[in-house]
C-alpha cells in the first residue's frame, strides 16, 4: 500500500510533498495509518487530536495515545477539548453534526494561526460508499452521489482510493497499534448501521462491489463536471445580473426541456427544487419562493433572484443643511448660485420650501407626489408601474421627504412643489451617489 500511496500522491496530489500539513488523528485505525504513511513519505506534517468528551476515560485514553504517537514520531502535537453535548443542546443538532462542526472549526483555526497549509483527513473508499448510500436514501441529486471530494481549498483526503481492508492489512503488516472506538459498534448511528448491515450485503452480491462502485462513482463525477459546464453556459445565456439581483426571462426558462430537470440544475444551488420553480413559472406576478439563502420572485415576464434575508437599512432622518448623508444612501447637499449640470443623480430645490428635518424612507401604501412639470398629483405606485420597476427595484427605491411630502423619488422624479423658481432665494443642490 505504501508504494500505491506514493504513486497516488505523485499523480494526483503532488503539491502535498511541498506543503506543511496538519493530520487529523483520532487514534483510530484509519488516521493512525495516515500518520504512518505521511511519516514514511517524509512529508512535513503536524498532528491534531480532538477530545469530544463523549466516552469518559476512553476518550482520555485516545488523547494520551495520540500524544504518545506524536512524541515518538517527534511531530508537533495540537489537542483540544470540546463540550460536545453542550453544543448539541445549544444548536439542536445531532452529536455527529456537532462533532463535525467543532472539529473543522478548530482545524481551520490551527491552519490560520500556525505555519500550516493543508489539513489531511483519513476518509477512505468505504467512507465514500457509506456517504453515497446516505445521500441516496435522502433523495440527493447528482452532486450528492459523486462521493467525498478528494481536495478542497485547504483540505486533502489522500486515502480515498484505498479500502478499509487495504488500510487494515497495511496496519497489520507494519504491526501498528491503534485505538478502537466503541461507539463505532453502536447501530443507532446511521453510518454505523450502513457499514455493519448494508455494505456486507452489497458485497455479497459481487465480490468486487467496492471496486466497481468506485469506478462507477468516477464516471458520475465526470458526468457531474460535464453537467456543471453546461449549467455555466446556460447561466450565461439566461441569467442577467442587475445590481444586487439576477433577472431571467420566463419564456427562456419555459423553453427548457425537460423543464423540471433543467430548473433543478439551475436553481438547486440556491435552495429551490425544480418542481417549485416550475410552479412559480405557472403563477402570477408577485408570487415568490424563499429558501434559506435566496428569494425567487415572479415579476411579470421575468423571475428575479436575490440573496435572502436582505441586510436592509431602515429609514433615516437628518438635518437640512450642507454636507453628506452616508446612510442609508449617500447624499450630498450644497448651496449653489444657479442650477448647473442635470442628471438623474442631481436635484435642485428651493431650500426655503423644505422642513428643517428631512427624511429618507421607502414606499408606503397610498403615497403620492406632484411630478415636476405636471399638473396634479400621482401615486408613487403608478410611477413605479410607468417606469417598469420590477419588484426588487421597488423595494430598493428611496424617497426623500420633507415632513409628509415627497420631495424626490430618488433618481427618478422630483416634486413640483419644491422646484426652483424666479423667486427662489437659496438653491440647494442635492446629489445622490449610487
Amino acid at each position: 500500500m505504501l508504494e500505491a500511496f506514493k504513486k497516488h500522491l505523485d499523480e494526483h496530489l503532488p503539491d502535498l510533498k511541498e506543503k506543511s500539513l496538519l493530520v487529523a488523528c483520532s487514534g483510530g485505525l484509519d488516521s493512525v495509518v495516515l500518520v504512518h504513511l505521511c511519516e514514511a513519505c517524509q512529508l512535513d506534517y503536524a498532528i491534531a487530536h480532538c477530545n469530544f468528551g463523549l466516552r469518559g476515560a476512553e476518550s482520555d485514553a485516545d488523547e494520551r495515545f495520540v500524544a504518545e504517537l506524536s512524541h515518538t514520531l517527534q511531530r508537533p502535537f495540537f489537542v483540544t477539548h470540546f463540550d460536545t453535548l453542550g453544543y448539541v443542546n445549544k444548536h439542536q443538532v445531532s452529536v455527529q453534526m456537532a462533532a463535525r462542526a467543532l472539529r473543522y472549526h478548530w482545524f481551520s483555526e490551527i491552519l490560520g494561526q500556525q505555519d500550516l497549509e493543508v489539513l489531511l483527513t483519513a476518509h477512505h473508499a468505504d467512507d465514500s460508499l457509506e456517504t453515497f448510500i446516505i445521500n441516496l436514501s435522502r433523495g440527493s441529486g447528482l452532486e450528492g452521489l459523486t462521493g467525498i471530494p478528494e481536495r478542497g481549498k485547504a483540505l486533502a483526503r489522500p486515502l480515498l482510493p484505498f479500502s478499509r481492508d487495504e488500510i487494515q492489512q497495511y496496519a497489520k503488516v507494519c504491526k501498528l497499534a491503534w485505538r478502537d472506538d466503541s461507539s463505532n459498534e453502536e447501530s443507532k448511528y446511521l453510518r454505523n448501521k450502513i457499514r455493519m448491515e448494508v455494505v456486507p450485503r452489497l458485497r455479497e452480491l459481487h465480490p468486487a462491489f467496492l471496486e466497481n462502485f468506485l469506478r462507477a462513482q468516477n464516471h458520475l463525477a465526470g458526468s457531474a463536471l460535464i453537467l456543471q459546464q453546461h449549467r455555466e453556459q446556460l447561466t450565461e445565456q439566461i441569467f442577467d445580473q442587475e445590481g444586487g439581483h439576477v433577472r431571467m426571462a420566463v419564456a427562456a426558462l419555459e423553453a427548457l426541456i425537460p423543464r423540471e430537470d433543467y430548473l433543478h440544475l439551475l436553481f438547486s444551488a440556491y435552495g429551490f427544487e425544480g418542481g417549485q420553480v416550475a410552479g412559480l413559472l405557472a403563477s402570477g406576478s408577485g408570487r415568490f419562493l424563499r429558501s434559506k439563502t435566496h428569494r425567487l420572485i415572479r415579476d411579470r415576464e421575468h423571475l428575479l433572484l436575490q440573496p435572502w434575508p436582505l441586510e436592509e437599512a431602515g429609514a433615516c432622518e437628518f438635518a437640512l443643511g450642507t454636507g453628506s448623508v452616508l446612510s442609508p444612501i449617500r447624499l450630498t447637499m450644497e448651496e449653489v448660485m444657479q442650477m448647473g449640470e442635470r442628471s438623474r443623480h442631481i436635484l435642485y430645490v428651493d431650500k426655503e420650501t423644505l422642513n428643517p428635518v428631512l427624511r429618507l424612507r421607502k414606499w408606503q401604501k397610498g403615497d403620492y407626489f406632484y411630478p415636476l412639470g405636471m399638473d396634479g398629483k400621482k401615486k408613487i405606485s403608478k410611477l413605479y408601474k410607468d417606469e417598469k420597476l420590477d419588484m426588487i427595484a421597488k423595494e430598493g427605491q428611496w424617497l426623500l421627504c420633507s415632513g409628509d411630502d415627497i420631495v424626490w423619488v430618488v433618481g427618478l422624479r422630483a416634486d413640483e412643489r419644491f422646484k426652483v423658481t424666479d423667486t427662489t432665494n437659496t438653491i440647494l443642490k442635492i446629489t445622490w451617489k449610487a
